[in-house]
Order: C-alpha cells, then structure tokens, then sequence
C-alpha cells in the first residue's frame, strides 16, 4: 500500500483517492473529444493521515465549495491535454491546500489608534460638518 505525502508529516493512503477522467472542455479541436484528459479527485477528509482536528477544520474552510457534505474533497483539472500532466496537477492542489491548512492563523493584536490618526479623524469631521452646516439655507419669508 502506497501512501502519498501532502505536507511534512502528513499523508493520504493511494487507496483512499479516487480518480475519474471525463472529457474535458475547452480548445483542442478534435482531440478535446476524443480524449479523456480532464481528472476529478476526490477523497475523504477522514482519510488524511496526520492533521490534527484543528487543521483538518481549516481545511475543511478552505475547500468550500469543493468539499460535499459527505467529508469528500473533490479536486478537478483540466488545464493540461494530457491526463497525466492533469493528474499531477489535482494532486499538487490538494497539497497546496493542505499546507495552507496547516499554517495557523495568527491572532490579531488589538491596537489603539494613535494620538495623531484621531485628531486628524476629529477634525475631518469638523471639516464636513462645517460644509453641510453653509450648504443649509434659510427662506426669507
């Protein structure tokens, strides 16, 4: 049993993805309908060796739409006329998208705007509420 490696430390077992090839669109003339170049990989979120849940969360985030309501990622490539080239490619987006899910966010630090930056806002404000204040104008009656 082969296993591919996504990330450092992290793998998918070579049974646990499926790939399915399909005709793909776009231009080729008529090679693009003879052939069967574009792949469709999919493969469960459980299935993934070696994240931990906080990661798998967030890949589960970043997959959006390509993750059905099963847990099944589905990744499709079409770019390259050969299936091939476009079998490596799905697999390389599915590891670009589990090294992103990797990295944690970083937790944003609460900052306070400088002394500066709110006199500047303050007297913006003055400065608006100065022109609509002369835009008002009475009837004479």
């Amino acid at each position: 049993m082969a296993e591919v490696t996504l990330a450092p430390g992290v793998w998918v077992s070579e049974d646990a993805l499926t790939f399915r090839a399909s005709r793909s669109g776009g231009p080729g003339g008529q090679h693009v309908n003879k052939v069967a170049s574009k792949i469709e990989l999919r493969v469960a979120l459980a299935a993934i060796d070696g994240l931990r849940d906080d990661a798998r969360a967030r890949l589960a985030d970043l997959a959006g739409s390509r993750l059905l309501g099963d847990g099944t990622l589905v990744i499709v490539a079409q770019t390259s006329r050969h299936q091939l080239a476009n079998r490596e490619a799905a697999l390389e987006r599915m590891a670009l998208l589990v090294r992103q899910a990797l990295v944690p966010p970083v937790p944003r630090k609460a900052t306070k705007p400088t002394r500066a930056s709110g006199e500047r806002r303050l007297a913006s404000k003055k400065k608006e509420g100065a022109k609509k204040r002369q835009r008002g104008g009475g009837y004479d009656d």
